[in-house]
This record gives structure tokens, C-alpha cells and sequence, in this order.
């Protein structure tokens, strides 16, 4: 059991590339990441679980195919399960989600963005 203590903003900072989340933390069987965010992801969907959005700076979008979802800072949208969903960020966002450890950014559609979940520096 990890007792250490992390900042968000410090994890943010040490990394710069979109797309590319890396862990906080973890806790019972999920995984906290935080992640910075620019341009249109992929449209997917993850068909056993909910992930969860909280966006710490900028404007992200959730495209859903009946209609986007705005977030700014501070917000929070849980995305359900089997939901086809594309993020999209005008601008660089970052970003915290929760999943179960494993799920795959991608979710059913795998892609040039799939990517290995990355530890933190």
C-alpha cells in the first residue's frame, strides 16, 4: 500500500505529451490518471465500464453521437459503460479520469492513440 502523497498540478507538469495518461494513483482496482488532452481523440466506447472525466484546466468536449457534453474546470462527467463517446479539446486540457486498472484508452476501437498506461516520473 502506497503512502505517498502526490500533487496534480505537479504531475501535470512533468509531462507534455497529449494523449498520453499517466497513473496518480491507484486505489482498490482502479486506476487515478491524469492526462492532458488536444485536438479530437478517437470514437469508442468501453462496454464493461464507466470512465470518469474531471477537468482540471481548459475546455473539453465529449462528443456522444446524441449530443456534446462541455466541460470546463472543475467539472466532472462520468461517461456510462458502452456509451460511444470522443473527447475533443480545442485547446490543451488536463485532465483526471478514473477506470478500472487495465481498461484501454481506446476502449473497443483500437487505434494509432492506443497507448500503455505510463507511470508518473
Amino acid at each position: 500500500m502506497s503512502t505517498r502523497v502526490r500533487n496534480i498540478h505537479d504531475a501535470l507538469h512533468s509531462f507534455s505529451e497529449p494523449w498520453q495518461p499517466r497513473r496518480l494513483a491507484s486505489m482498490n482496482d482502479y486506476d487515478v490518471k491524469v492526462v492532458k488532452l488536444l485536438g479530437e481523440f478517437t470514437w469508442h466506447s468501453h462496454p464493461d465500464t464507466d470512465e470518469l472525466f474531471m477537468v482540471i484546466s481548459g475546455d473539453l468536449v465529449i462528443q456522444l453521437r446524441d449530443g456534446d457534453v462541455a466541460l470546463g474546470p472543475g467539472d466532472v462527467f462520468v461517461v456510462p459503460r458502452g456509451v460511444e463517446h470522443c473527447p475533443r479539446a480545442d485547446g490543451e486540457v488536463s485532465a483526471v479520469l478514473i477506470e478500472p486498472q487495465g481498461v484501454v484508452n481506446t476502449g473497443d476501437t483500437p487505434s494509432e492513440r492506443t497507448t500503455e498506461l505510463r507511470e508518473l516520473d
